[in-house]
């Protein structure tokens, strides 16, 4: 409500840009300006208060003293004191009285009394409290501003990350060009550890791209033909060509930026109680001031001594503090968490992730990677499981289809001998046949066998298919030599990801569109609580409310086809969503196709709740002791706290919440 005036403004979108990175470096350089000339011109001040001469026993006074003295703390006044008038002038303009009306009234009102008493007004000034309350108050400001500063550094860190020009390919010849004027479709050349200046897709070449600082994964990923890149993210040892696809607002890096702007825009419920509480606090200042002037006027005290209390309680119990705990702690944990792929639209949807019950995950690319891979290897003759797959591999190196790629990755990956096949031939929805190395060899399915009439009796395989595998055979002539199970790849990560979600006793399940065997193996191998099986898109929406009436949900799938059920679940987040992160209907977005994401979503949101938590009981508490010392209720004990001493208070109150928002991290980053 006040946040417009003071630092934690930082907090919302204002000052992520570069161009608003700047504007705000200024304004950190002109409070510091406005310290020091305050400072130096408070030195003469002290010397010539009566106040300050009367505690340190001497005397300094000359003809039109009093008249310099009031001049010089005029200079501070309103020099020193100007982002504090202007910010109650603000403030009222918009009838939102806040921390900026408290200040604004206290400095006004010891400046025109104390002004007063110098032109005949029976009192004592106190030119002195009210030059070294604006020091106090500026430096606070000064301190708590940088400290906010680091909070939105990492999205200036992430908007210059980008190149700033390009070389661009015509006709065969590399020229520069900024990267303003790069258009879709055009060729540009990436040379080795320069960053790749557009999202797009390899055309020639290979590659390791570091995608650390967009997406938090740490290897750097291999690129050739046919994958795409992101812009910033920053070229190996190869050369690429790239065809560029996205520039501009479309970007990768600029949809991360808006999304991380308009997340730390969002309200949460959180905030809106540290709003309503500075709103209160701020009735309770001024109503705080009032009291105290009137109650000590009604002691006798005089009017000096009075409005001083006055003056005091209405500087303490500035409510600064509780207006910076809560947008400082969700610029850091946005800031944070886009770092690290993990980008979060709606802030009330993520508060709710720390009290999840319950996580289902969809199964295809989200638990498993989508596509096939050999999951086991039958000898059924003298040929071991490494010869019936470089036998298969052999064969399947002329094929195209999901099955002979992933025969042939995993005959890569254990590095063994791929023989060209010959006289290859595709038998019409059966399989292949060919001549590796002079045995004619055939790769079919279990229907190709039942055609053909070629018993293969083995309780392996019966078992495979029950699971809802798909099952290949290797045949020499008519003659089984081995066979292959192939499913979709059950991801590294999931295991890990259901394992760490049951120790904090959230439940795992999960939801396909696959039958019941599969889905059954799935669950089986990754430990989960529940699956829902054979479940048509539009019904996941139904089956997550469903599961909603005993448990607070996550939803975690691909976007798409689980949009419904995302927009259902208490918390949606949408998982491997590459470089398309404008996914409307989610919560949370994950860049990286990483279950284990899941997990750092909810400890952050934990961590992130509970700093919150620790500030607004900070920024609240300590105005439970600040206030009555302010007001004098220890006078009779000799216990007072002046109008810079009340300042000190509340600046360092600001200090400790700016510091606390920062020591936020997240684990294993």
């Amino acid at each position: 409500m006040h946040e417009e005036h003071h630092p934690a403004a930082l907090a919302g979108s204002k000052e992520h840009s570069g161009h608003e990175g700047h504007d705000h470096h200024r304004m950190i350089e002109d409070f510091k300006k406005r310290l020091i000339v305050s400072l130096l011109l408070t030195i003469p001040v002290l010397v010539l208060s009566p106040h300050v001469q009367q505690a340190l026993g001497f005397e300094l006074s000359f003809s039109g003293s009093q008249y310099l003295l009031l001049l010089l703390a005029s200079i501070v006044y309103v020099y020193g004191g100007y982002p504090f008038l202007k910010g109650l002038r603000d403030e009222l303009k918009k009838k939102s009285p806040g921390m900026m009306t408290l200040i604004g009234v206290a400095i006004t009102v010891s400046y025109l009394y104390s002004a007063a008493v110098v032109f005949g007004l029976k009192g004592m000034d106190f030119f002195w409290e009210l030059v070294t309350l604006i020091d106090i108050m500026l430096l606070g400001h000064w301190i708590e501003m940088r400290s906010v500063a680091g909070a939105s550094k990492a999205l200036e860190e992430l908007a210059r990350i980008m190149p700033s020009e390009a070389h661009l390919l015509l006709d065969g010849k590399a020229r520069d060009v900024r990267l303003e004027e790069l258009q879709p479709g055009d060729r540009v050349l990436v040379k080795p550890g320069e960053k790749i200046p557009a999202d797009g897709a390899v055309l020639e070449g290979e590659s390791d791209v570091n995608e650390a600082m967009l997406t938090g994964e740490s290897r750097p990923v291999s690129k050739a033909a046919g994958d795409e890149v992101i812009g910033g993210s920053v070229n190996g040892s190869g050369s690429l060509t790239l065809e560029v696809k996205k520039t501009g607002k479309d970007s990768y890096l600029n949809q991360v930026i808006e999304l991380v702007k308009k997340s730390q825009e969002s309200r949460s419920r959180t905030q809106n109680l540290a709003d309503r509480a500075a709103f209160l606090l701020t009735v309770v200042a001024l109503f705080g001031g009032a009291v105290t002037l009137a109650a000590w006027l009604f002691y006798s005290q005089d009017f000096a001594f009075s409005l001083e209390r006055s003056v005091t309680v209405m500087v303490t119990t500035c409510p600064h503090a509780l207006g910076l705990a809560i947008p400082l702690v969700v610029a850091v944990s946005t800031s944070l968490a886009a770092k690290s792929g993990l980008l979060i639209r709606d802030r009330q949807a993520f508060e709710t992730a720390r009290s999840l019950q319950a996580v289902v995950f969809d199964k295809t690319g989200t638990l498993t990677e989508g596509r096939f891979g050999v999951t086991d290897i039958i000898s059924l003759s003298e040929a071991g499981e490494e010869e019936v797959l470089s036998l298969a591999s052999s064969l399947e190196s002329r094929a195209e289809h999901p099955i002979a790629r992933a025969v042939l990755d995993l005959a890569r990956e254990r590095d063994l001998s791929i023989a060209p096949a010959e006289r290859f031939r595709l038998i019409s929805g059966q399989g292949i046949e060919g001549l590796v190395e002079g045995r004619e060899l055939k790769v079919v399915s279990p229907g190709y066998l039942k055609d053909k009439g070629i018993a293969v009796r083995d309780e392996r395989m019966d078992k495979l298919q029950q699971e809802g595998k798909t099952v290949v055979v290797l045949l020499e002539g008519d003659t089984a030599v081995g066979a292959l199970a192939l499913a979709d790849v059950v991801r590294a990560e999931s295991k890990e990801a259901v394992k760490r979600l049951q120790e904090k006793g959230i439940k795992c399940m999960m939801l396909t569109g696959d039958n019941r065997f599969v889905a059954g193996t799935v669950s089986k191998e990754l430990g989960l609580n529940e699956f829902f099986a054979e479940v048509l898109p539009h019904q996941k929406a139904d089956v997550i409310k469903k599961v909603q009436e005993e448990m607070v949900v996550a939803m975690v799938g691909d976007g798409v086809n689980d949009a419904p059920a995302l927009a259902q679940a208490d918390v949606g987040i949408a998982i491997g969503a590459g470089t398309d992160v404008a996914i409307e209907t989610a919560d949370v977005i994950l860049v990286r196709s990483d279950p284990r994401d899941v997990v750092s979503i909810i400890e952050l949101s934990a961590k992130t709740y509970s700093k919150m938590f620790q500030n607004l009981l900070w920024a609240t508490g300590y105005n439970v002791i600040a206030i009555p010392l302010a007001a004098g209720v220890l006078y009779s004990y000799g216990i007072l706290l002046s109008p810079a001493g009340g300042a000190l208070l509340m600046s360092l109150s600001t200090v400790i919440v700016a510091i606390n928002a920062r020591t936020l991290r997240m684990d294993g980053r």
